[in-house]
């Protein structure tokens, strides 16, 4: 089965040449989700505001791609300061179910001018 790309207007665009997902037979792999705008305009608000975008955007491409974050097999949580990460945890309780919560990896990263990143592969089968 070839792969398919997927790229929606309803999400914030990709921030170089790279496709929102990429779909591959039961397997959809997420790019990495920033807080922007589907406009192009980055959220610049406090951490909170900024997660909730790129969590948004994130299920705005899944969705795109024929999945849901409930899907989620894993995810990467990349953020600017690590004093965040209490933070993030509450606010991913929003976005991925108790029951079915996905591995995750969350390092410190030199975001430069946002404060978080998010990117995430799903698994669509039985």
């Amino acid at each position: 089965m070839p792969k398919r790309v997927v790229n929606t207007p309803d999400a914030g665009p990709p921030g170089g040449p790279y496709s929102h997902a990429v779909v591959a037979g039961d397997t959809i792999y997420l790019a990495g989700a920033c807080p922007v705008l589907p406009d192009g305009t980055w959220v610049r608000g406090d951490f909170a505001e900024q997660a909730h975008a790129t969590f948004r955007n994130l299920r705005i491409v899944a969705e795109a791609a024929g999945g849901s974050l409930d899907q989620a097999v894993r995810v990467g949580v990349y953020l600017r300061d690590f004093a965040d990460f209490p933070a993030m945890n509450e606010i991913w309780k929003e976005y991925f179910p108790a029951d079915a919560l996905p591995v995750r990896t969350t390092l410190p990263v030199a975001l430069n001018g946002f404060d978080i990143e998010v990117d995430a592969i799903l698994y669509t089968g039985d």
